[in-house]
């Protein structure tokens, strides 16, 4: 037999005389080497199961390394390690994005976990009792299948009528850069969720013009700290209650920090954050700053985004707005369509409807991770997913 040699060291086993279909794996191949996935891969490693992680990117953390200079985690640090792996001493509660690249790249190579890099899947394809991967480097093929690609893996900006003739700039929230870049600067920013309160945090310290926040729907949002307790480590006491209890929750500590802020122009949010997360997979926002602006006026609320003129944006209610760039924080695709679209397992959305270690009977070893926010957030919930898949994946090895 030959052997071909990933990055990782990790040796893949072709049969002599190979005509297209490789050797099946008696385990799993894990799609995408995120948080989910090296988690993932660790948890199935650690329970005995053959692992091979696929990695469309040439390194590790390549989405972290794009984005913007500004990034921190809205996740406490405590509550955003890795199995066997934590932020060193120093790090800030709130760790910035280069911290994240360090913990992805000391995780793997702490674990020695099996990575195949510039491996594109390009389809799964369900054969019976096993999965072929059909991917840049080669076709795979296992028992199972774990789609860990992430639920942000395309930022997803509306077609709004008008913008190509825009005479100023349209960007995604995820390229927005430094805050600095917006000195000076009118800024529109569309979307009062995660990533629009995470561009108005930065902006409300940076000396811009006016800035608009165009929300269609008011936000379940927390404030970072209160006093000198970072909020999110009562995430877990948080995620322990019944849905409706933390809904409560969370509503009343936002009243009861910020006010009311329709008073400001806010809409009040369609449902609870808990439920939010389960409904229409809306993470919760975190105030550092933005609320102060808005109540003193640097921020304006505006209805929704009718469309774009040469000179400027038309809102919902005829009103016009002149900004030099608008950030378009409205979130993200999975792009899982041309990979599994013939599945049947996608939402109309691209959203897989299950998740961790639920399935569909009828695709058996297919598995999906870090596919939903969570109050936890995104580390401590691929732990717990990737425990999990793990252990059922395990139980029916037996």
């Amino acid at each position: 037999m030959t052997a071909t040699k990933t990055k990782m060291g990790m040796e893949a086993e072709i049969a002599p005389g190979w005509t297209g279909e490789p050797a099946v794996l008696d385990g799993a191949i894990v799609i995408g080497a995120g948080a989910a996935g090296l988690s993932a891969a660790h948890a199935l490693i650690k329970a005995g199961i053959a692992t091979e992680v696929l990695e469309r990117e040439q390194r590790l953390a390549e989405p972290w390394h794009r984005r913007h200079d500004n990034l921190h985690l809205n996740t406490h640090r405590e509550l955003s390690s890795l199995p066997g792996v934590s932020f060193p001493a120093g790090t800030p509660a709130f760790p910035h994005r280069t911290a994240v690249i360090r913990l992805f790249n000391d995780f793997a190579e702490t674990h020695r976990l099996p990575i195949t890099f510039g491996a594109a899947v390009e389809d799964v394809e369900f054969r019976g009792d096993h999965w072929l991967v059909r991917t840049s480097a080669g076709p795979r093929a296992a028992r199972h299948v774990v789609i860990a690609t992430g639920r942000d893996r395309q930022p997803f900006i509306p077609a709004w009528n008008g913008m190509k003739d825009f005479s100023g700039r349209i960007i995604h929230s995820a390229d927005f850069g430094r805050a600095n870049d917006y000195v000076g600067k009118k800024v529109l920013v569309v979307g009062a969720g995660n990533s629009g309160f995470d561009a108005l945090n930065h902006l409300s310290r940076a000396e811009t013009g006016q800035i608009w926040l165009s929300a269609r729907n008011g936000p379940s949002l927390l404030p970072k700290r209160i006093g000198k307790i970072a909020v999110h480590r009562l995430s877990p006491l948080m995620a322990s209650l019944p849905v409706r209890l933390a809904d409560w929750a969370m509503a009343a500590t936002q009243r009861l920090v910020f006010g009311d802020l329709r008073k400001y122009g806010l809409p009040a949010p369609p449902s609870g954050g808990a439920s939010r997360l389960g409904s229409d997979y809306t993470a919760i926002a975190a105030d550092d700053g933005a609320v102060d602006a808005i109540k003193a006026g640097r921020i304006v609320v505006v209805p929704q985004v009718r469309e774009f003129s040469p000179d400027g944006v038309i809102l919902d209610n005829g009103q016009a707005i002149s900004p030099d760039i608008v950030i378009a924080a409205t979130g993200y695709r999975t792009g899982l369509e041309t990979m599994l679209g013939k599945l049947g397992v996608l939402d109309a959305r691209g959203v897989p409807l299950f998740n961790g270690a639920a399935g569909d009977p009828k695709l058996p070893g297919l598995w999906f991770t870090g596919m939903r926010p969570s109050i936890r957030g995104c580390f401590a919930n691929a732990r717990i997913q990737a425990a999990a898949i793990a252990s059922k994946i395990a139980r029916q090895k037996r």
